[in-house]
């Protein structure tokens, strides 16, 4: 009975650590690795799912349509089925959700940090490196029935982007990057000049004056009797955050996972920023609303937005979100980010990707990666481009006489043509040397989430008359990993904000995650059950030895 119960323990016990270890190192589903087939079989029908995010622009969904109908034409037997997004969080969230019931789209619009995540489901997303160089099939293939654009005419800078783990794991499809948007007339109405390349300093100096006072027109910044003007206001303080730790050659993350953020450099960021929002000179997009509203109204002078959003900002915007009435006229001038160095400038480099799921059908997966090379057409390349401050990712449309054109041809009173739109274009092409991106991994994008969060919690915290000191800034740190869940992760104390190969790096290790401790115990109980039962085996027999049993 009592050997039944121990082998019964071992049984359950090695069970449970088998089902452990398969839920924690295969997460999702697990199909069959893709290669290329040798032929398209045109014989077959073929469905391909593409979600797509579109910014509830109805000129970019009406470009995608148009790109469907021609690629059917070319291919009759794809039948290519459109899901529309307004969000890229909510086609990251999907996407999860969907690799464990093995249903994720064939093709979906997405970003690297994304990606990292989706690799965590075995063989759920195809590495594209075969499929790039295939002579047939690839870019610029023999076989391939459309002006095809070829490896060498993809930008260099945006297909490197896209390696995740180094492998390629998505094509780039459109890039943009941030910009700073400026009321011209205001700055100058102040007695300031504006530079080509704008220093942090000058920001913080120009935006501490502003709220002195108002050069234009005592009554124009009042609402209610009550000054609500909000000098500079950044979009994204994930990315400001990023940013200001590039420009400053502070350590951020790497690709391993380890996190270096809660350096000496990101305090003496927070420091510099604590002040402004004390004083309200400066606010951001989660405790403001959205910079462009405020700039339209004559109510911001610097507000920091993707060059992607450049069609709504400025008092000519053809996309304003606020009531004409509100809109002050003055004029509006595009440059980079704020620097610390206007030598070496660094700008953050955005946008969407695109994404190829592993169907398990070698000729849907095939399908899809046809229809994704159409997207990087001139025509829809180009088009998609004029619809908001993007910027096509092949030399091959840059060059395209009629791309050309359109960023030579600005003009204020057209949506095509606007002016802010097209200079926040050539902005990034004028930079595609200087902008970056961060490694990727699976939590990457809780990192990032994490790096806009200490913005933001330094100035609710000075909002709220608590002064950001050391010991603020320390509460901060703990505040913004367990909230983002770091705390479980490798983080990396980096001292004086030094580069982590110079002997100053200390690793310390958050809690060991649940599944991680789960696992451990489980392994450690099958062995005591095991050693349990082989002693008592040895003590049974031993004791039939001496009965002479």
């Amino acid at each position: 009975m009592k050997k039944s119960l121990f082998l019964r323990l071992a049984a359950i016990a090695l069970a449970a650590v088998i089902i452990l270890t398969a839920s924690g190192c295969h997460r999702g589903r697990t199909v069959a690795t893709f290669s290329v087939p040798d032929s398209f079989d045109e014989s077959k029908q073929y469905e391909v799912i593409f979600w797509a995010k579109n910014d509830s622009n109805i000129t970019q969904k009406k470009i995608y349509q148009t790109a469907i109908e021609e690629f059917e034409k070319l291919y009759p037997n794809v039948t290519v089925t459109m899901k529309s997004y307004t969000d890229y969080s909510a086609i990251f969230n999907d996407v999860n959700t969907n690799i464990a019931t093995r249903t994720t789209p064939d093709v979906c619009i997405t970003y690297p940090d994304h990606i990292a995540t989706y690799l965590t489901g075995q063989n759920v997303v195809v590495p594209l490196e075969q499929l790039v160089n295939d002579e047939k099939y690839g870019l610029g293939g023999s076989e391939v029935r459309f002006d095809s654009v070829k490896k060498e005419e993809v930008i260099s800078k945006f297909l490197d982007e896209c390696v995740v783990s180094g492998s390629i794991y998505a094509l780039p499809f459109m890039r943009s990057t941030e910009a700073l948007y400026i009321n011209k007339t205001y700055v100058e109405a102040m007695g300031y000049e504006i530079p080509e390349v704008v220093t942090w300093d000058y920001i913080w100096e120009v935006s501490d004056k502003a709220l002195e006072k108002d050069p234009a027109n005592e009554e124009l910044f009042k609402v209610n009797g009550q000054k609500i003007m909000i000098p500079f206001i950044y979009k994204s303080t994930d990315n400001m955050m990023i940013t200001m730790l590039k420009q400053r050659k502070a350590p951020y993350s790497d690709a391993n996972g380890n996190i270096y953020i809660f350096n000496d450099v990101t305090r003496d960021i927070l420091s510099t920023i604590a002040p402004h929002g004390r004083n309200r000179s400066f606010s951001t997009f989660k405790i403001s609303s959205y910079p462009g509203n405020f700039f339209n109204a004559g109510r911001c002078i610097f507000a920091v937005d993707s060059t992607a959003g450049a069609t709504w900002i400025g008092s000519k915007s053809p996309l304003s979100d606020i009531h004409e009435s509100e809109i002050v006229s003055f004029e509006t001038v595009v440059r980079p980010v704020p620097q610390y160095d206007t030598e070496n400038p660094q700008m953050i480099s955005q946008g969407p990707s695109l994404c190829l799921f592993n169907s398990g059908d070698s000729g849907r997966v095939l399908a899809a990666w046809l229809f994704m090379q159409y997207l990087l057409t001139n025509d829809v390349q180009i088009a998609y481009s004029k619809t908001e401050g993007y910027v096509p990712v092949t030399e091959k449309a840059c060059s395209e006489p009629g791309y050309i054109d359109y960023l030579n041809s600005p003009d204020e009173n057209s949506t095509e043509f606007y002016s802010v739109k097209i200079d926040a274009a050539k902005l990034l092409l004028a930079n595609v040397d200087n902008s970056f991106i961060t490694p990727v991994f699976d939590g990457s994008a809780s990192l990032r989430l994490a790096a806009g969060d200490l913005i933001e919690f330094t100035v609710k915290s000075e909002r709220r008359g608590q002064t950001v000191d050391d010991e603020g800034i320390d509460g901060i740190f703990e505040e913004v990993m367990k909230l983002n869940r770091l705390d479980r992760r490798q983080v990396v104390d980096v001292k004086n904000g030094a580069e982590t190969d110079d002997g100053s790096v200390k690793y310390e290790l958050g809690p060991l995650p649940g599944e991680s401790a789960a696992l451990l115990i489980g392994v450690v109980c099958a062995w005591v059950l095991i050693c349990g039962w082989l002693l008592y085996s040895w003590v049974s027999k031993k004791k039939l030895k001496k009965t002479g049993k």
